[in-house]
């Protein structure tokens, strides 16, 4: 995940990601751990509930909710890097 106030903390060793609703901490620590290589110190995570949502078209109105998640803000040892921008 790339926000401006996560791209701000990337400098302290914090990093952003959005992950499947049913993952807990220790699974999300694991996961980073091996798909990058570097030592998680803390996982701090949030749930955000489905919003509600109206569209308006041309004949009637659409209601809808915009989709739920969980973000996890993982923080790795110091000295430790993910290099995100690498990749784009």
């Amino acid at each position: 995940m790339i926000t401006e106030k996560i791209s701000a903390k990337n400098e302290q060793g914090v990093y952003g990601f959005i992950v499947e609703k049913t993952a807990k901490k220790p699974e999300i620590k694991k996961a980073v751990e091996k798909m990058y290589g570097v030592k998680v110190v803390e996982v701090r995570t949030m749930r955000y509930a489905a919003k509600p949502k109206t569209r308006y078209s041309k004949n009637k109105i659409v209601s809808g909710y915009t989709n739920a998640f969980k973000k996890a803000i993982v923080q790795v040892a110091e000295g430790e890097v993910i290099d995100f921008y690498g990749e784009i």
